[in-house]
């Protein structure tokens, strides 16, 4: 049973998690990290990520975002396209700074909203897709697989490379990974930490289609959105919670125990010391 979501008496999945009333959406809304863009016409609303350089999930950006998917969600939008001001970078994932020494009680609110921010969007009711427009490593290719679709431009990287600077991903982001791409591809892929180009990630099913630019992109995403016309909202989003239900059922009935094993892991010398050595060999780079 999933603890997150509750129907209410529209008929609508709503999030039991959601920090704030929601705003009717009209036209174009937007915050600092955030904007959310309603085509009027399909009412399709396009959420993007507005955090320069890279859009690192930072705690605030999170805030933000869950902020717009649970507004998206409740304000009958029929679908929601996640992408990035960005023309170079997708997501970078998470904030590494917030994992180097930190304090116990920060990182437990920092890992907290992660999962927050995953559960949002894996579990929206909505039909949802991400149209990658940039770079998407680690965190960033687990909001893209937290998706329903997912088309890509050209000569860009995706995956979670997270054992590079000596990470291991909780149980739940493995099992979004493996939803899309075949077990096999996945236990290899994490264990090398390997980035996959656009057409590779084609050729796996990491992404559905290829674009030549944005427009493209979110072009496709509003195709995909579309196929759902026909379905009635409420029975596809219980059919859609009934089929994602084994990639959250870890993690919704112990939220706890994931929290602890990745606060006690972060802190252990043989991270940080990994996470030290990826941070220093960034900085050279520049």
């Amino acid at each position: 049973m999933l603890r997150n979501r509750v129907i209410d008496t529209a008929g609508r999945m709503v999030p039991i998690f959601q920090r704030q009333a929601l705003r009717s959406l009209s036209g174009v809304k937007q915050s600092k990290l955030t904007t959310v863009e309603v085509d009027d016409k399909s009412g399709i609303a396009t959420l993007s990520m507005n955090l320069p350089p890279v859009n690192t999930l930072t705690m605030e950006l999170m805030h933000h975002m869950i902020d717009s998917i649970n507004e998206i969600e409740c304000n009958k939008s029929r679908g929601l396209i996640l992408t990035s001001s960005n023309d170079k970078v997708f997501s970078a994932g998470l904030d590494l700074k917030e994992l180097l020494n930190p304090e116990r009680k920060r990182l437990e609110e920092f890992w907290t909203l992660f999962q927050d921010l995953w559960l949002a969007l894996h579990l929206c009711g909505i039909p949802t897709a991400a149209a990658v427009n940039g770079h998407a490593p680690a965190a960033g290719c687990v909001l893209a697989t937290a998706c329903e679709y997912r088309t890509m431009l050209p000569n860009l990287f995706i995956g979670i490379h997270a054992t590079r600077f000596s990470f291991v991903i909780s149980k739940w982001m493995m099992l979004s990974y493996q939803s899309v791409v075949p077990r096999r591809v996945v236990e290899r892929a994490l264990n090398q930490g390997k980035l996959f180009r656009t057409q590779e990630a084609l050729d796996i099913g990491l992404v559905d289609e290829l674009a030549c630019n944005k427009q493209e992109a979110l072009d496709k995403c509003a195709a995909f959105i579309a196929t759902f016309d026909k379905a009635n909202p409420v029975a596809r989003t219980l059919t859609k919670r009934m089929c994602r239900e084994p990639d959250v059922r870890d993690l919704l009935n112990d939220r706890a125990g994931d929290l602890r094993d990745c606060v006690d892991y972060v802190l252990t010398p043989l991270f940080q010391e990994g996470l030290c050595s990826h941070l220093e060999g960034l900085k050279n780079k520049k």
